[in-house]
């Protein structure tokens, strides 16, 4: 097994979403805030873009809840038993999660986003812009029951 590899959070969501759910993460905005020990330089020229790569750590989870085994996503027996590494959830080994929240403004330390899928509170492990260049080439597929498990995951969060 590899050795430990320790990072240092970069930045706090602050605001948002109070308390973690599996849909309905639409149309919230909240904070990224930049730590104090970070120059705002660091930040210089990323108000240009539309969207940003956020990397976070599910920081309510416990080792305890990780999960190294098959199972159907989110226990619905409709679904197919599947690997841990196929879950987009807090029950990966580091539990970490990558999001592209839309950047409204930035305003000192202080990244303004909406839909991003972390709750307040949440350490952010890294952050960049997103470059559309960078993402998935070609076409992209997945099975048909990601689509079924998910209509309601981007649905504005009112609308509960």
């Amino acid at each position: 097994m590899p050795h430990p590899l320790t990072v240092t959070p970069v930045a706090t969501v602050i605001g948002g979403h109070q308390e973690p759910s599996d849909d309905y993460q639409g149309g919230v905005e909240s904070v990224i805030r930049l730590h104090d020990g970070y120059p705002l330089e660091t930040l210089q020229g990323l108000g240009e873009f539309s969207h940003l790569t956020v990397v976070w750590h599910f920081h309510r989870a416990s080792p305890d809840d990780v999960a190294l085994h098959a199972r159907s996503p989110r226990g619905n027996p409709r679904w197919p038993a599947t690997g841990t590494f196929v879950h987009r959830n807090h029950r990966r080994p580091n539990q970490l999660a990558t999001s592209y929240p839309r950047l409204l403004r930035v305003e000192g330390r202080d990244l303004h986003v909406t839909d991003l899928d972390a709750v307040d509170g949440t350490p952010v492990i890294d952050l960049a812009p997103y470059f559309p260049q960078m993402g998935p080439r070609g076409p992209v597929s997945v099975p048909p029951w990601v689509a079924e498990m998910l209509p309601d995951y981007w649905r504005e969060a009112d609308q509960r």
